[in-house]
């Protein structure tokens, strides 16, 4: 038996003691010096990639451990899907990371990869979203003031507690060199041999993982980084597989319609594009807290049964003006020409005024400026954050924006398209000037999951009296008009938002998981006394549709039908008004 380890000191009477050491490799510096000699080990990249990828299935994966304990409920019926998962996702990542190992030059390769499964792992954390190719598509489009909105001193923090750790050990370790031909198919048979298991794996489970998948298909784009990096690559790779996309005009057979034949004044339509806003929290539409007070005041139309093309606005925006309805501007192969050039291409003066990170390309082949452009040094201080400006910044100038269309279109007609910034999060207190902040308090955090629910409500509904006032500002505005021109307003959101509702923030989830309130929208539409005239609306027949169902589908058939223009295109049983006109 092995003696305990002792040493032999005197005491204070001269008589010699045995004392007990602790051995050297049970203090803490020695146990760290050990885990830094294992970190040292020389290793083959194959090997770094097994390891790696253990890794990151147990550190940036915590999301998708946590939703499968959720749905499978008992840990007897759950730890089966995650040891499946565990399998598939371990042996994917091995078969791509397979195709990375040369040398030490892709430390900093593998390190990117761990930083981005990291990054990915706080947001998925913090509001509930996955890494689908239309999120990654959406956040590809996120300006400077945006990402601003979504940095956090947490989400360093849980970073730093992926990254750190395995930053360390791809510094400390030693690639062992190997000939190319032997790295090569050494690698080869890693990659064969990982997509083997995880095949293998797959079927032995399928019992299992099929109607797991089958049922929640956001699994699948929570897999990290497997999910990212597929999702990265599609967007990436998307522009240069569509060089020869045409572009399919719709123009043809275009022209303006009777109404504009010994007209006594042109119309002017201005419809806003809303971002972020819910159905549910207009209170035009029921909701209990008085979040349209301006609205209420100025007899319009609230339908309260819309629902968006997409949950982000990427794309939602584009499928709104699109002639094609949501299924087949989905399945397209070439790009069509839009509502707003078609309306153009009648003859009538289009204009588009953007607050937010642009639009979508809706935009391209119109006149068009920034919200921000042209704005005095003193109203850009009161209105804005570097070139993030409240929506209020959409009215400014319109006078002088609208005396500038040229004077031919002028006369014929104008539709003026105006995007908001809305109710866009997380940094909703942003979104509402102090005069409009009606709820308090509001969270002031980007990381909404930390902050009281009435907190968050409150931020996000001061948001939405905001666009209440803007929309009322924008109605006065056409108002002031009326001499001049018959006057109408459209508004629409792109879609809607998650605020914690079954623990989910923000939006963009794929639109057939996605929860309702993030596709439920709200439309409102104002009328002039001249425009009704103009177009012979039935003012008992329009409140009588209140409840009627429509979706984005329909934004560009009832554009061409407010405005009369003349179109092949054109759709009357999509246009939200027809059923209202009345015979001449």
């Amino acid at each position: 038996m092995r003696r305990p380890l002792t040493q032999s000191v005197t005491d204070s009477s001269g008589s010699a003691v045995d004392l007990p050491v602790a051995p050297a490799s049970r203090s803490l510096p020695a146990w760290l010096a050990r885990i830094d000699a294992w970190m040292a080990r020389p290793r083959s990249t194959r090997n770094v990639v097994l390891w790696l990828s253990v890794y990151l299935a147990i550190a940036a994966n915590w999301p998708l451990w946590l939703d499968l304990a959720r749905i499978g409920g008992a840990p007897s019926v759950y730890l089966r899907s995650v040891g499946g998962m565990a399998l598939l996702l371990v042996a994917g990542t091995v078969a791509l990371l397979s195709l990375t190992a040369w040398s030490r030059w892709v430390k900093p390769l593998w390190f990117a990869i761990v930083l981005l499964a990291a990054v990915v792992q706080h947001y998925m954390l913090a509001y509930r979203i996955v890494m689908d190719p239309s999120m990654l598509a959406n956040a590809s489009q996120t300006d400077a003031h945006e990402i601003g909105d979504l940095l956090s001193w947490r989400m360093v923090f849980n970073v730093m507690l992926v990254t750190v750790p395995a930053g360390w050990w791809l510094w400390r370790v030693r690639i062992v060199p190997m000939r190319l031909w032997t790295q090569t198919w050494r690698n080869l048979a890693l990659c064969v041999g990982a997509l083997a298991v995880a095949v293998g794996g797959g079927m032995a489970m399928n019992r299992e993982l099929a109607p797991l998948m089958r049922n929640n298909v956001h699994l699948r784009y929570m897999m990290n980084p497997l999910a990212t990096l597929y999702s990265g690559s599609t967007v990436a790779l998307r522009p240069l597989l569509q060089h020869s996309r045409k572009l399919i005009p719709m123009t043809g057979g275009v022209a303006l319609g009777a109404t504009y034949a010994g007209q006594a004044r042109p119309p002017l339509f201005v419809i806003v594009v809303g971002e972020t806003a819910r159905a549910d929290h207009f209170a035009l539409n029921g909701y209990a807290r008085d979040t349209t007070p301006e609205l209420a005041k100025r007899d319009v139309l609230s339908y309260r049964n819309v629902h968006s093309c997409g949950t982000n606005t990427l794309a939602s925006v584009p499928c709104m003006f699109s002639p094609l309805g949501k299924t087949a501007f989905e399945s397209r192969k070439d790009d069509y020409e839009n509502l707003l050039d078609v309306l153009q291409a009648s003859g009538l003066a289009v204009f588009w005024i953007e607050n937010q990170a642009g639009c979508k390309d809706v935009c391209n082949r119109i006149p068009n400026a920034f919200a921000v452009n042209g704005l005095s040094p003193e109203t850009k201080a009161a209105l804005c954050d570097g070139d993030e400006c409240l929506d209020q910044a959409l009215l400014n100038g319109l006078d002088a924006r609208l005396a500038g269309l040229p004077a031919e279109r002028r006369n014929k007609g104008v539709v003026l398209v105006m995007h908001q910034m809305g109710s866009h999060g997380p940094a909703y207190y942003k979104r509402s000037p102090a005069d409009v902040k009606a709820f308090n308090p509001e969270c002031k955090s980007n990381a909404l999951a930390e902050c009281a629910h009435a907190e968050l409500l409150n931020g996000y509904d001061n948001s939405i009296r905001n666009t209440d006032r803007v929309l009322a500002k924008t109605i006065d505005w056409l108002k002031s008009q009326s001499k001049t021109y018959d006057t109408a307003m459209l508004y629409q959101s792109d879609h809607g938002e998650s605020l914690g509702e079954y623990g989910l923030f923000l939006h963009g989830l794929p639109y057939s998981i996605a929860p309702e309130v993030q596709k439920h929208v709200p439309l409102v539409a104002w009328f002039s006394e001249g425009m009704q005239q103009r177009e012979k609306l039935s003012t008992r027949c329009l409140q009588g549709n209140l409840d009627k169902a429509y979706t984005h589908d329909n934004l560009y058939h009832t554009a061409l039908g407010v405005m009369d223009v003349q179109s092949p295109s054109y759709k009357p049983a999509l246009d939200m008004f027809a059923g209202c006109r009345t015979a001449g």
